[in-house]
């Protein structure tokens, strides 16, 4: 049997994160590392590493778990960030590339980031500009592999974070769904347990480069993931 894959979590505590952990329980190919920044509940059987840590010592906490594998599930909201631009990019921006440069400093040859479907560095929607100027950012850390994540809408227990249009989209989307087609339908929605399943998978594949994977592609590795459970 070969090692288990060394993997550091950051956004464990969100949508993704948390799904990302319960998936990963009863499994020996990880050696599960999640740096928080507040304690939190994990699911019971978890096989894991929490590190709390301030984001400010973020890098030393991740250097400390040695990762061969950086996974990023961080992301807020514009109504969490307050409306500001600024606090926007504190966390989607700088800590993201903080988080990742820091994982690749430690010996990290593969990250695996949620980004956003849609996301474009030219887009004039400043969401998704800032989705699209991180990705080709973290392309320029030197990371050996780079998967990117572009799910559409959301699906999952996410509490009281949720926005009101992002609720009137979830119960929605059965019927938006079927009307997307061609190219729209990387804006389909996703469950959120899915895209942690393909993240798990992924942390598997060796072979070198940068993939972007919308809806579809994240199905897939999904699916791949559940076959081998």
């Amino acid at each position: 049997m070969s090692d288990p894959v060394r993997l550091t979590l950051v956004g464990a505590t969100g949508l993704v994160g948390s799904e990302m952990i319960a998936a990963a329980v009863g499994r020996c190919d990880y050696r599960f590392s999640a740096v928080i920044r507040r304690e939190v509940a994990f699911p019971r059987g978890a096989r894991m590493e929490a590190v709390l840590a301030d984001p400010a010592d973020w890098p030393s906490a991740i250097a400390a778990t040695a990762p061969q594998v950086f996974a990023c599930a961080l992301g807020t909201t514009w109504r969490q960030a307050g409306k500001s631009e600024e606090a926007f990019r504190a966390v989607d921006e700088r800590l993201v590339l903080d988080s990742a440069r820091a994982a690749r400093a430690a010996g990290a040859t593969r990250a695996i980031v949620v980004s956003s479907t849609g996301a474009d560095r030219h887009a004039k929607n400043f969401y998704l500009r800032v989705k699209g100027e991180v990705e080709k950012a973290l392309g320029e850390i030197g990371f050996e592999r780079l998967d990117i994540l572009r799910p559409g809408l959301l699906r999952g227990a996410r509490g009281g974070d949720r926005r009101t249009m992002e609720r009137l989209g979830i119960l929605a989307s059965p019927l938006t769904d079927l009307l997307l087609h061609g190219k729209y339908r990387q804006y389909r929605s996703i469950p959120a347990r899915m895209v942690a399943e393909a993240m798990l998978q992924l942390a598997g594949e060796t072979a070198r480069g940068r993939q972007v994977h919308d809806n579809d592609a994240i199905r897939r590795q999904a699916l791949r993931f559940r076959r081998k459970s």
